[in-house]
């Protein structure tokens, strides 16, 4: 066999290893070991690409050796250092940046490729569209970087005729591309470069805070598909396996959540939700918003020490107070009681598709008690307590009630049904959408303020005493 032969059987195996991968982190117990697949198909993809490389090296086996030893040195080290010091609250934007790195290297396979590949008519289209595909995935991921880590605001930005202005970008590009397939040159594939960053820029800056789980699945999809034009410039059938694989499930992803939201994906790419000052409850934008009533650990307690059933829906709050730990500790002391506890997870909790999943799975919390918001729904009716630990717009009644509401339509959590609310949360400021909460003023609901590690911990001390 030779070493292109064993190559291409390598890359079927990593390929299969990789749609292994995908169905193993469809569930959370197979997901540890669709990781594995995944790395061991990475590994395997990587050695038969090295040794393509060295094989077609116009230079000396080892400077090229050597280079690409470089390379993956470099990358290895800061991948490693970034693993370790990261936060779970910051996975979503370290996401988001490593999805425009997957972009701008599309652009920059693209230019290289057009200067250094004989110009036929196939082959500038797949360099056109490369390198289009990439530069919008690289600036739409840089802005949703900065959003997701709070460095630039997560309310939209509303451009005058913004949906006009990306029908514009589309067009323009259109032509340039026609331009290029007459004469080309590096004049247009320039100019459509700097549309499309522009595009980029624009398409997820006029999306809002709320919609930003949507944004970091979408962009996912985008830098597949963008790897698999890389893939088509560089005649890697692997590359252009493993970019649909992730274009595809990335979309099928962002449906899904959008379907979970009752929101058009076309409406959420042209706009999302959110409100630059949200929306108010009571009489007026400048009236009050009623009152609320404060609690504390040890009355939560007590509550919780007669309570039959119990439900907790987490949000992105929980993950930044780090409480997943004293939560499952909670959880593990009512169980004893004899108290049923499960937890409502929305389908875009926190600022990523499965981050509560994640935290909860993390802290060993049981997997049958983690349920959906649709398998959880229609018993809060029925429950004696919920706790709202760090969510917010997942269980605004405003989406149900109020029809000139931003998220008016969004399914959420009713959790107000339930006999007893207790909210966790630091302060009575508004969700990442931007807009105001009028369950934190129903009469059912108490508020909880503080940290949400704290004050679990002094509700699992108090219980002792109860």
């Amino acid at each position: 066999m030779t070493l292109v032969s064993l190559a291409q059987a390598t890359y079927v195996l990593a390929a299969v290893l990789f749609v292994l991968s995908l169905a193993g982190l469809s569930k959370q117990e197979t997901a540890r070991r669709g990781n594995v697949l995944g790395m061991v198909g990475m590994v395997l993809a990587l050695a038969a690409t090295i040794a393509l490389a060295l094989r077609a090296s116009q230079r000396p086996v080892l400077a090229t050796a050597l280079l690409i030893a470089l390379v993956l040195s470099v990358g290895a080290v800061v991948g490693t250092w970034q693993a370790r010091r990261v936060e779970m609250t910051q996975m979503p934007e370290l996401i988001a940046i490593l999805h425009s790195f997957v972009g701008l290297a599309a652009v920059l396979v693209g230019f290289n490729s057009y200067l250094t590949e004989p110009a036929d008519a196939v082959h500038l289209v797949e360099v056109f569209l490369g390198v289009l595909i990439g530069a919008v995935t690289f600036t739409g991921s840089v802005v949703a970087f900065l959003k997701l880590s709070a460095r630039i605001r997560s309310a939209p930005l509303s451009l005058p005729g913004r949906n006009l202005l990306n029908l514009a970008a589309v067009v323009v590009s259109a032509g340039l591309l026609a331009w290029f397939l007459a004469a080309p040159s590096l004049w247009p594939l320039a100019l459509m470069t700097v549309v499309a960053l522009a595009l980029g820029w624009h398409l997820v800056a006029s999306i809002g805070g709320g919609d930003m789980p949507v944004v970091v699945s979408m962009l996912n999809s985008y830098s597949g598909w963008a790897a698999a034009a890389a893939g088509f410039m560089l005649s890697n059938d692997l590359l252009i396996v493993t970019g649909a694989l992730v274009g595809a499930s990335g979309a099928i992803l962002s449906y899904l959540m959008c379907r979970a939201m009752n929101r058009s994906f076309v409406s959420v790419i042209l706009g999302g939700f959110g409100a630059d000052e949200g929306t108010v409850v009571g009489p007026g934008a400048d009236g009050p918003v009623g009152e609320h009533r404060e609690t504390s650990a040890d009355e939560v307690a007590a509550l919780l020490a007669d309570a039959r059933s119990v439900v907790i829906t987490p949000g992105y709050g929980m993950a930044v107070a780090k409480a997943q730990y004293p939560v499952a500790d909670l959880v593990e002391k009512l169980r004893a009681r004899g108290v049923e506890v499960r937890f409502g997870v929305h389908p875009v909790a926190g600022r990523l598709p499965g981050h509560m999943n994640v935290l909860l799975a993390e802290a060993k919390v049981p997997y049958d008690i983690v349920l959906e918001m649709d398998e959880v729904n229609d018993d809060l009716a029925g429950t004696d307590v919920v706790l709202v630990i760090g969510a917010n717009d997942t269980v605004n009644p405003a989406a149900l009630e109020d029809p000139a509401s931003p998220i008016a339509g969004m399914p959420v959590l009713e959790v107000w049904k339930a006999a007893h609310v207790v909210v966790f949360k630091r302060s009575m400021a508004t969700g990442y959408a931007g807009v105001q909460n009028p369950l934190f003023f129903r009469e059912n609901t108490a508020m909880l303020f503080g940290d949400a590690k704290e004050q679990t911990e002094r509700i699992v001390a108090a219980l002792h005493q109860v």
